[in-house]
């Protein structure tokens, strides 16, 4: 039976759909809410809180075909990609999942039915494994499906712990955890390999396709392992695999989407071997590097980002291997659409924008690529013996931007291996270093012990009444203060924002009869808000009851500038594409700073209607709400959270009309409209991929206008017109100043041509040969070359040798007739010269530049050229 990839996965979705099983979409590459993770990869991540119980759902069977990347982190197979027949960065989960419904006897047998009778796989060609200890699952595969028992394999604690097994599941060291039982496939004797648990098992003849895990059991931190009182069920069966079996083909790069991938990329690169390696890696590649891009990743130097950017860079050095001359990754978008589009139509609505990232990260890689190898050339060539030197590796990496997989690729091609723990021993010596250059002073929180919380009231007023609960000087916990202390004061309760969220910490006062601090910042360490500030007089104890009023000016200035922050994130989504999101921000009195993920610089125009959106809902003076919700249905009504960020069960929903909901503990306006306006003021790149805005709003903002219309009046008054006038005014500046250019190079022209005639009389002849050496003090470098041809053409057969010093540097420029090239060459005398002068360079056979820094030395170079070109005459 042979079948596309695409009706496989259709087949398997409606079998399980027929069992009472509801489809669930593939969720993202990037986990929700799960830190522990880089990247989905595998179907159960989606239903971790499910099998955990924290999560319920409205159905008790579920099936899916999840995306899934092994690129980063534990689960990495980047380096293996395109070398073997089964490995990827990118691959399809097919799975079938139970949460306290069906356990092993059903899950076994529908993962039968569906490969004998629905693709209907010889019974024959199937061979199964279970844990050693598992008689129930043995059981089942022999008395009730009939597998005869001597295809069916016992895997026991063959890692040196007991429940260290292939065949024992775990979802860390604790929790849910339980026996699998696997699914084989025999390729047939004439594959090498031998069946699992065999010392020949790591061959390609029987191959895994099926992996059933049952959940059954609770592993505590002291090794007990509790029943779970709902077992549940996880499989999962890759895509890749199952098709190229019922495709009759061995490799999953022979099956239907790879081959029209590696097609569309051979016919991009201008390859015509369609059995190169090098297709296989670019193919798989373009899967991985454009669904990333769906899911919010792009190209960058950290985390995620990083990963993506060793891919892509992987990708385009293979098609470089392949002959390709001009950027082709980001064609292949397009093939990817046609074969997976279908099922996956998030690829066609997001086409421009991954096609887009990916050629501007391929053009920026390309331009240090050929720099990159050329420098692992000489690296390699200084080598001795088979292994690449630590060192070597990490500064290619370091210095030169050079990923190690990419070495690691150059080296397999080679026979060489690298030294990866002295990579590894530099790449820590630079974290270590990068840690001490960032540790400038004591981080007082990192060193309070304060187990006590603190009710946060500042939502509702700026001032407020309340106990002092904690107090610290010099990092001590002390009982009481004095006038002249810098301190740290916990209260049971306050007004004062916290440092958190990219909200700057609220200023003020904390006063009581007789005694007054004054607070230059709030910060929060554990569930206690820290109020640093310094005693103005008086003294204060523990348990004063203190009067904490905060700077309500620099408040409310701050409240202006973070609700205009979600606006502002809004716009950008809604402007650049929901790829952007939220990469950092800063809110304090003076702006706004709020950085983003985007893929080049944000245009005029774009900025322009990014403020006028945000002016718009300013305008519009909605009410700005805030709600206390469960964080699934916060989520659920569209609430935006970052990821990375944690969030309690219940969180604070901050809303502005339908354009901005998001997550946010923050202090905000009561309605948009008290924004008053809103000015992008600045824009640039801070990281690759990462682009950041700074804006000003409300009075600031004001000013900010009133700056620039007096300083356009100013320029105008220049000028002598008004601002009205400025523009043409400008511009008549502008061809006057041009005209006057024209004239000025027409001078130096006709003053070259005069010196020109009067440096030929100084030429020297050798032969037949002329020789012209000089000096020319306050000449401009500029118009050398033009002067150089010149005085060839009025001396013929001609050597000319012109040098300029000037500012404690020196130009140098050499020219010698075509006739006489082949004898002597420009470049070399010239760089002869340099040498002498503290400087290089080189150039054509005919004609040459060069620098140095050396004045004093010049005369006496000079002096060299006269037996340097009579030697090659």
């Amino acid at each position: 039976m042979s079948m596309t990839s695409a009706e496989i996965r259709d087949a398997f979705l409606n079998y399980f759909k027929d069992k009472g099983h509801q489809i669930v979409p593939s969720s993202s590459l990037i986990p929700g809410n799960d830190p522990t993770l880089l990247f989905t990869n595998a179907g159960m991540v989606q239903f971790k809180d499910v099998f955990l119980g924290s999560d319920k759902r409205a159905y008790t069977r579920a099936t899916s075909s999840q995306r899934c990347v092994r690129a980063g982190g534990k689960h990495n197979d980047l380096e293996n990609v395109g070398y073997t027949a089964r490995h990827h960065t990118f691959f399809e989960m097919l799975g079938n999942f139970s949460f306290g419904d069906y356990f092993k006897e059903g899950a076994i047998q529908y993962a039968w039915e569906f490969l004998t009778q629905v693709v209907k796989l010889p019974a024959e060609k199937l061979w199964v494994t279970v844990y050693e200890t598992d008689d129930e699952a043995y059981d089942i595969w022999a008395k009730e499906v009939g597998v005869p028992t001597d295809r069916i394999i016992r895997i026991g604690d063959n890692k040196g712990a007991p429940y260290a097994s292939d065949n024992f599941w775990s979802m860390g060291d604790t929790g849910p955890c339980g026996p699998c039982t696997e699914i084989f496939y025999d390729h047939g004797e004439h594959i090498w390999g031998g069946p699992p648990g065999s010392p020949e098992e790591d061959g390609d003849r029987y191959i895994e396709i099926w992996n059933i895990v049952f959940m059954q059991f609770n592993r505590h931190g002291d090794g007990r392992m509790e029943p779970l009182p709902k077992p549940s069920v996880d499989t999962g069966m890759g895509l890749e695999r199952i098709s190229a079996i019922l495709q009759h083909v061995h490799s999953n790069y022979e099956i239907d989407i790879f081959q029209h991938l590696i097609k569309a990329a051979a016919k991009a690169i201008g390859s015509e071997d369609l059995e190169n390696k090098s297709l296989r890696v670019v193919a798989d590649h373009i899967r991985s590097c454009s669904f990333l891009v769906v899911d919010g990743v792009m190209p960058s130097n950290e985390g995620r980002g990083y990963v993506l950017r060793r891919i892509v860079r992987r990708a385009v050095r293979h098609g470089a291997q392949l002959g390709a001359s001009e950027p082709f990754f980001y064609k292949l978008v397009a093939a990817l659409i046609d074969v997976m589009g279908d099922a996956y139509p998030e690829l066609k609505e997001k086409q421009a924008i991954i096609e887009k990232a990916l050629l501007m990260e391929e053009e920026q890689f390309r331009k240090t690529l050929e720099r990159g190898l050329k420098l692992l050339d000489e690296a390699l060539a200084d080598i001795q013996g088979s292994v690449i030197p630590g060192d070597v590796v990490f500064k290619l990496y370091d210095t030169y931007g050079f990923p190690v997989d990419l070495t690691n690729d150059v080296a397999r091609e080679r026979g060489l291996t690298l030294d990866e723990a002295g990579f590894e021993t530099a790449m820590e010596a630079q974290r270590q270093r990068a840690k001490q250059a960032s540790n400038f002073g004591a981080d007082y929180n990192s060193r309070l012990d304060i187990d006590c919380q603190t009710q946060f009231s500042g939502y509702d007023g700026v001032r407020d009444v309340s106990p002092v609960v904690a107090l610290f000087k010099g990092g001590d916990a002390v009982d009481s203060v004095q006038a002249g202390d810098e301190v740290l004061v916990v209260l049971e309760r306050t007004p004062f924002y916290g440092e958190s969220g990219g909200q700057v910490g609220d200023t003020g006062e904390l006063s009581s009869d007789g005694a007054r601090i004054l607070i230059h910042n709030t910060t929060k360490s554990g569930d206690a808000f820290v109020h640093h500030g310094k005693v103005a007089e008086g003294s204060i104890k523990l348990g004063d009851k203190l009067k904490a009023e905060v700077d309500k000016t620099r408040r409310d200035a701050i409240r202006l500038n973070h609700s205009a922050t979600h606006l502002a994130h809004a716009a950008l989504r809604k402007v650049l594409g929901e790829h952007v999101t939220q990469k950092g921000s800063l809110v304090d009195s003076e702006r706004m700073r709020f950085d983003f993920s985007h893929f080049e610089g944000v245009k005029g125009v774009e900025i322009s209607e990014i403020e006028r959106l945000v002016n718009n809902e300013i305008r519009a003076n909605h009410a700005v709400t805030t709600r206390l919700m469960q964080i699934e249905e916060a989520k659920a009504a569209g609430a935006m959270a970052l990821f990375g960020e944690k969030y309690d069960d219940e969180v604070r929903v901050v809303q502005m009309g339908d354009f901005s909901i998001e997550l946010c503990g923050g202090t905000h306006v009561s309605r948009t409209g008290d924004i008053g306006l809103f000015k992008v003021i600045s824009e640039g790149g801070i990281a690759a991929g990462v682009r950041r805005i700074e804006a000003v709003t409300g009075e600031a903002a004001l000013e900010w206008l009133q700056g620039r219309e007096q300083l356009l009046g100013e320029l105008a008054g220049s000028l002598k017109t008004d601002v009205a006038g400025l523009a043409d005014r400008f511009a008549q500046q502008l061809d006057k100043t041009k005209q006057l250019e024209k004239e000025l190079e027409k001078a130096k022209a006709q003053l070259a041509a005069s010196a020109g005639s009067a440096l030929a009389e100084q030429a020297e002849d050798l032969g037949g040969t002329k020789l012209l050496v000089a000096e020319l003090p306050g000449a401009d470098p500029k118009s050398l070359r033009e002067l150089v041809d010149k005085l060839k053409d009025k001396l013929g057969e001609a050597v000319v040798v012109l040098a300029v010093p000037a500012d404690g540097k020196v130009s140098l420029i050499a020219g010698v007739s075509k006739g006489l090239t082949a004898k002597v060459k420009a470049g070399e005398l010239v760089g002869m010269v340099a040498a002498q002068v503290g400087g290089k360079g080189g150039g054509r056979p005919d004609m040459a530049q060069a620098g140095g820094t050396d004045v004093a030395a010049l005369s006496g170079a000079l002096a060299t050229v006269k037996d340097w070109v009579q030697a090659r005459l």
